[in-house]
């Protein structure tokens, strides 16, 4: 396959959207998703190809903080995951691509203005809680590579303490990418195309790791993730009205 300016494109999305989970411990999928969507290579490719990114990316920090991670809570969330994920591959094969492209805008304005205004919610008490909350995760990792928003909503609840908040993340995102990447291979979706965009990317991801990495110890968590958000919004309703009204 040439590189061509859809391939650079989506090594553009990939850096970037590698930079903000390395600095933040999520986010990848809610950026590189929606920008990917409105490339060429459409949610049949982008789905499979940022699967594969966001295991590197969990393993990595993974190494480094597992010592951390509360695992209780972490092991519900993949039972209902595994639940969850054939509807999600029912909706990815489909053939309604436009409308999970809704559906991924809906879910990524409706994640970042949580995240902007952080409502008061109640205290998650019972651990049973983790299976919904998973099932929903599992729905929308297999189909959209969003099943952040519903595991970061479900650890705030729970209140999990913020110095292991980005471990337990990572303790849910590896396996649960792991098992996403395997029902993409049984699901037909690992195609020529998703292989060449993901070794071609491996160097600016690498690299992206590595300044992102530095970057977290640097950069005061308040502001700048304010902004990820905001830029989350506008790129959720570009997305909504591309595919609503183009």
């Amino acid at each position: 396959m040439p590189i061509d300016s859809t391939t650079i494109a989506v090594l553009a999305v990939l850096f970037v959207s590698t930079l903000v989970r390395a600095v933040f411990g999520f986010g990848n999928a809610l950026i590189a998703m929606p920008l990917l969507a409105m490339t060429a290579i459409g949610m049949k490719t982008a789905t499979p190809l940022v699967a594969l990114i966001a295991a590197i990316l969990a393993l990595a920090i993974l190494v480094k903080d597992w010592r951390i991670i509360d695992f209780k809570s972490t092991w519900r969330l993949l039972i209902g995951t595994l639940a969850g994920m054939p509807l999600g591959l029912l909706l990815l094969k489909g053939p309604h691509e436009n409308t999970g492209k809704i559906i991924l805008a809906l879910i990524i304005m409706g994640f970042s203005l949580y995240s902007l205004f952080r409502p008061k919610l109640f205290f998650l008490k019972r651990e049973w809680a983790s299976y919904p909350f998973g099932f929903l995760a599992g729905i929308l990792g297999s189909a959209y590579n969003s099943n952040g928003p519903p595991v970061v909503i479900y650890g705030t609840l729970r209140k999990w303490p913020p110095y292991s908040f980005r471990a337990n993340l990572q303790g849910y995102f590896f396996p649960a990418n792991l098992i996403i990447i395997v029902s993409h291979g049984l699901g037909g979706l690992w195609t020529p195309a998703v292989g060449w965009y993901f070794f071609l990317s491996l160097p600016a991801v690498l690299l992206s790791m590595w300044i992102g990495n530095r970057l977290n110890r640097m950069i005061p968590q308040g502001h700048f993730d304010r902004y990820i958000h905001i830029i989350l919004i506008m790129v959720g309703a570009l997305l909504f009205i591309r595919t609503v009204w183009i």
